[in-house]
């Protein structure tokens, strides 16, 4: 069985054990190291090369979405998953914008965290679900990227955008014309074309992937 390796990067000396014997219960997972500064963080990256990083924001000598930002430019093989305490909309804003592929809150049950490792081990993205609310409280209504790439229309396009809003598919059909079961097979096109099965994953990949716009914001 191919191992996923993992760094985890948190101050917390208990936190660390404890998420670091979570993951090791799981066949596919290796915790390569577990650090507690954001400078021993790029310096075990750098070496050891991750699949998956866990990063908490807040660290003692550097914040961890600086942290994020780096390691983004200098290790891009190395999925980021911010952990943490924090479910600011500040805070949730700057990282989506440092490009990590997960967000989970330190609520998050040992099987979630494992669960989001392996999801983003494959390429795939993990936002809590307060987190994912947070995001589209800040979305704008044009996408930043051409959807066109994954085969999306510019009706499918513009159906994702509201239902990223949190439209329901009658609220997307007045919107845009349509009846509401269109706007429904829209929707179940937009799933199909970018591989996931729910409006949540479908929200998620697109604020990964920059189909839905999320503001720069001050960290």
């Amino acid at each position: 069985m191919e191992q996923i390796t993992v760094l985890i990067v948190d101050d917390h000396p208990l936190y660390r054990g404890g998420t670091r014997a979570a993951l090791e219960e799981a066949d596919d997972i290796t915790v390569v190291d577990a650090v507690g500064t954001a400078r021993a963080a790029k310096e075990r990256v750098a070496e050891l090369g991750p699949d998956i990083m866990l990063l908490d924001i807040n660290l003692p000598d550097e914040s961890g979405i600086d942290v994020a930002r780096e390691i983004r430019v200098s290790h891009p093989e190395t999925g980021i998953i911010a952990l943490t305490a924090y479910d600011d909309d500040a805070y949730i804003l700057a990282l989506a914008r440092s490009g990590v592929r997960g967000y989970l809150l330190k609520t998050a049950t040992d099987a979630e965290i494992v669960s989001a490792v392996r999801a983003v081990a494959l390429g795939g993205s993990v936002f809590a679900a307060a987190v994912t609310e947070a995001l589209l409280r800040h979305t704008r209504d044009e996408p930043s990227r051409d959807g066109q790439e994954f085969g999306l229309t510019e009706r499918e396009q513009q159906v994702l955008m509201y239902a990223a809003q949190g439209l329901s598919n009658r609220e997307i059909g007045t919107r845009l014309g349509i009846s509401e079961r269109t706007a429904q097979a829209h929707l179940s096109h937009v799933y199909e074309k970018l591989r996931v099965k729910s409006r949540t994953q479908a929200i998620s990949k697109a604020l990964q992937e920059g189909l839905i716009k999320v503001p720069e914001v001050e960290s």
